[in-house]
């Protein structure tokens, strides 16, 4: 933007310079007509100010309207680029008009170049008024607009041509000889006709685009016009002289038409709202442009009349004017008449559309009075609501709608009445309305504003608000039961905490798993199973109080959420809840009927208070600790949380995290405890076992952590670890001459386990080279979820191999009797409680003595674990146990001690005389006779 632009311009900077600038301009027009007023002091400052004055203000004008448009861009620029000629050529005419009377002296001839630059002043304004105006868009538009300004132009012609032309033109014949002084004393007023029949036709047709510089623009060239006009009167033009005050009348236009381009109120970036309509405005400016054609027409009757009055001739001019005045309102009106026709047809079109699309509407549109009674219903209320449209006409909308939504209707419909309509011009409500049935429907409304008051566009919603909220309780509920799930019963417990209660730390979660569901759904199916799952959630929720939340957590948990009494009494509140979570062990215990069959479960509950601070997480993360710890202390039983629970879960993470490091840095070693033949004190077999080795060189045991940890992965990684390391082991004492056997403890899952075939234990035979009969496999107890199929099949497999297998723990397992009868088994490992008190007590010697009659029965070698003083030695083979294991002979040994052990060949074993060389044969005694499979007696 130009420094004159800038100047110009109202919101170059500030609110405050705009009105500066407008203060300015008044005051500059002002000084001006004062000084021409008083005739400027002198003759020649009035010549020179009412000459080159001008010129300055018209210049001005042209350079501020070439500013603009070149800033500017859209349709209206070619309109201020010809402003601005029009300005240049006023201020040329000036500027000659001066350089006759300041510069060289002389009256101004007639006619003279300064009149060639005048009256090209009136075309370029006049093209850019048809450039500012709306444009027509048909034919009969255009047509229209020519007759309107035909209509103004010729009544003005025929007023002025009755009152002055006429005489002017009839003087100037008389008194000059050429026709060019005629002409030009004519050609003034008409072009100033001209100009103001288009500025009047065009004011009702501006473009709504920039109205404020228009309006100023076409105030500009008004002003400018009706002072020609007096300048062109004879009874002005023969005394006019420059400097006069019809001078400041042409001042004030220029620097109005220099500020309209600028001078217009325009928003900040960002802030164009269509504002409020104004209803005045409008209905005005219709109705004058409505009279125009009727007000010409007086005019003219008025210029005719004059003439009569008068009692002149009537000049043809006049008659020829006003015919076609007549005329030009006779086609306008029937232009009119066309257009009226053809809006009235349409109009009744649109409405019929309209009609249909609101009566066949699915929506129900209600337009309410400002009193809120509604004064029309369309005719789709009768398949909505189920009422018909006349019945409800003329009701109150606040009857219709449910009073528990009533409230909250008035404030939202009070609001948006209250907000500007261009900032808000529709809301919407949602709430229920009655229907002919007397049921209440949700109803989803758009109000507008309509006459003061509402105009509703109503659907109903029943079906979704249904649809919502059963996705809502199916996101919140579990579907088998329908109790909450977890996350809708730790909002609960949230709400609980924060709640106005919050400070009640009487409130308690119970969490409870159902011990031997999972042999349900493995003994009679998953279906059994999900029926004791939906009686038990029965029992759970008729058993917990109203205001307390029972929900399903997942699987076979559930969980409670007892809400606090009140009570002070910390230890009462502790002891009733206990009660009723020892209430629900017992109802959840009793059998279940699930079809023919009478299921029994039982129940472990975790129970956990709210403390001051405590999170919904840490809440329930307590009721499972304790929950956990009821299942470990033999399950069937309540369990109050204990901040030692927490302790523990830390310290076996830590444990966990160790083992894990254990294993990835290589801490672990391998030993070996010999297993002895009773008979002679010979090493019959090594038994692998792992130890830790701590940061301090001190091997620790590793079975305490693994049972802490409980972490499965990392216990079968470290049985793979001992089973591979012993195999390799065992493969180096072979080569090197000490061929003996090594037995590794592994448990059913771990034999079962689909391992990579480099992981194999076939794979690990074949890889290190054991020989045949090297390796023995001691079984743990086995895992009742493991299928015995599959176990039997895989030491079969394993039989085939070589692989010797071991009981391990004979007698003190209820699956004992049972792997012994179908599993392939060579040697019975008699579990360390018996070898323990088999000489204090003669129950466990009895039973000890029968154990291994039924190995010695079924032609089974036996292997007796912790055999650690003499007496036990001498016990067990009095019983006819083949082998020991224990402190008796040795602990457990490192490579460097265990293969010494074996160069010395024997142990000494009490009542057995003098030793014997065991390997010179380099046989393994423990591992002699067939190696066919163990014959198993007839079921």
């Amino acid at each position: 933007m130009s420094v004159l632009g800038a100047w110009l311009s109202p919101h170059s900077a500030t609110g405050s310079t705009g009105l500066r600038a407008r203060i300015l301009l008044g005051v500059v027009c002002a000084g001006y007509s004062v000084g021409a007023a008083v005739g400027w002091g002198s003759p020649e400052l009035a010549r020179f100010m009412g000459d080159f004055g001008l010129a300055a203000a018209a210049l001005t004008a042209a350079v501020s309207c070439f500013l603009y448009a070149r800033v500017s861009a859209g349709r209206l620029r070619p309109a201020w680029l010809l402003f601005a000629l029009s300005s240049l050529m006023a201020a040329c005419g000036n500027a000659v008009w001066g350089w006759y009377e300041v510069v060289l002296g002389v009256p101004v001839p007639t006619p003279s170049a300064a009149d060639a630059f005048f009256l090209c002043f009136a075309p370029p304004a006049i093209v850019g008024l048809l450039v500012l105006a709306k444009r027509p868009v048909t034919r009969a538009g255009w047509v229209c607009l020519a007759l309107d300004a035909w209509l103004i132009g010729g009544s003005l012609l025929t007023l002025a041509w009755s009152l002055a032309l006429a005489h002017a033109a009839h003087m100037a014949g008389v008194q000059e000889a050429s026709v060019g002084p005629a002409a030009l004393s004519l050609a003034y007023p008409l072009l100033d006709i001209v100009l103001v029949s288009m500025v009047l036709a065009l004011h009702f047709r501006r473009s709504g685009a920039n109205r404020s510089a228009v309006n100023t623009a076409i105030a500009a060239l008004a002003l400018t016009v009706l002072c020609d006009a007096v300048f062109t009167s004879p009874l002005l033009r023969s005394t006019y002289h420059s400097g006069q005050l019809l001078d400041a009348g042409w001042f004030a236009g220029s620097l109005l038409l220099a500020y309209a381009p600028w001078g217009v109120r325009r928003r900040a970036p960002g802030t164009d709202r269509p504002g409020p309509p104004r209803a005045m405005s409008r209905p005005i400016a219709g109705s004058l442009a409505a009279l125009t054609p009727y007000l010409a027409a007086a005019v003219c009757t008025l210029g005719i009349l004059y003439n009569v009055v008068e009692g002149r001739r009537v000049d043809r001019v006049v008659i020829f004017t006003g015919c076609t005045v007549v005329l030009a309102l006779v086609v306008r009106q029937g232009i009119m008449l066309l257009d009226n026709i053809s809006l009235t047809q349409e109009l009744a079109q649109k409405e019929n559309h309209f009609r249909s699309l609101v009566q066949g509407s699915s929506d129900v549109i209600m337009i309410a009075a400002p009193s809120g009674t509604l004064r029309y219903v369309s005719p789709a209320a009768a398949g909505v609501y189920g009422r018909d449209a006349e019945d409800l006409v003329g009701s109150e909308l606040s009857s219709i709608i449910h009073p528990d939504d009533l409230g909250r209707v008035v404030h939202e419909v009070r609001r948006f009445l209250a907000a500007p309509p261009h900032e808000e011009p529709t809301t919407r409500i949602e709430c229920r309305f009655r229907s002919g049935t007397g049921d209440w429907l949700h109803a989803e409304s758009t109000v507008n504003r309509h006459q003061g008051g509402l105009l509703l566009n109503s659907r109903d919603v029943t079906e979704r608000v249904r649809l919502q909220a059963q996705l809502q309780h199916n996101a919140e509920h579990d579907p088998l039961t329908d109790l909450p799930n977890r996350a809708l019963f730790t909002s609960r417990v949230r709400q609980a905490l924060t709640g106005r209660r919050a400070g009640d730390s009487g409130a308690a979660v119970l969490f409870i798993d159902l011990d031997g569901f999972k042999a349900v759904n493995d003994t009679i199916g998953h279906q059994a199973g999900d029926e004791l799952l939906i009686q038990a959630a029965r029992r759970l929720q008729e058993s917990v109080r109203a205001g307390d939340t029972a929900a399903r957590l997942g699987g076979d948990e559930f969980a409670a959420l007892i809400m606090g009494d009140g009570t002070r009494d910390q230890g009462a509140r502790e002891y009733q809840v206990h009660e009723i979570a020892d209430r629900l062990r017992l109802t959840l215990s009793q059998p279940y009927r699930i079809g023919p069959s009478e299921v029994r479960v039982a129940a472990s509950i975790g129970v956990a208070f709210a403390e001051p601070g405590i999170t919904p997480t840490d809440l329930m993360r307590n009721a499972d600790l304790a929950m956990y710890r009821a299942k470990a202390g033999g399950k069937d039983r309540v369990e109050l949380y204990a901040p030692q629970m927490q302790a523990d879960v830390v310290r076996r993470s830590e444990l966990a995290t160790r083992l894990r490091t254990a294993l990835r840095e290589g801490e672990f070693a391998l030993l070996h405890q010999p297993v002895v033949h009773l008979a002679s004190g010979s090493v019959a077999a090594v038994a692998a076992q792992a130890r830790w080795r701590s940061a301090q060189g001190i091997l620790f045991t590793p079975a305490e952590f693994l049972r802490v940890t409980g972490d499965d992965d990392r216990t079968a990684e470290l049985g793979r670890w001992l089973l591979e390391e012993a195999v390799k082991q065992a493969a180096d004492r072979a080569r090197a001459g000490h061929p003996v056997a090594v037995s590794v403890r592994l448990t059913a899952t771990r034999l079962l386990d689909k391992a990579p075939p480099f992981g194999s234990i076939e794979a690990l035979l074949t890889r290190h080279g054991l020989p045949s009969g090297a390796l023995m496999i001691e079984v743990a107890d086995s895992d009742p979820r493991v299928s015995f199929d599959e176990l039997e099949q895989r030491l079969v497999a394993l039989r085939r191999l070589g692989v010797r297998i071991a009981l391990d723990g004979f007698g003190s397992g209820f699956a004992a009797i049972n792997a012994l009868r179908r599993l392939p088994i060579d040697v019975l490992k008699l579990d360390r409680n018996l070898v323990e008190g088999v000489v204090e007590s003669a129950r466990l010697h009895k039973i000890t003595s029968g154990l291994l009659r039924i190995a010695c029965d079924l032609g089974l070698q036996s292997v007796a674990d912790g055999v650690d003083v003499p007496e036990q030695v001498l016990a067990l083979r009095a019983m006819g146990c083949t082998h020991g294991q224990g402190m008796a002979f040795s602990g457990p040994l490192d490579e460097y001690r265990l293969r010494r052990a074996l160069v010395r060949g024997q142990f000494p074993v009490p009542g057995v005389p003098g030793p014997r060389t065991v390997m010179a044969s380099g046989s393994i005694p423990l591992l002699t006779g067939s190696h066919a499979e163990t014959p198993v007696p007839p079921t």
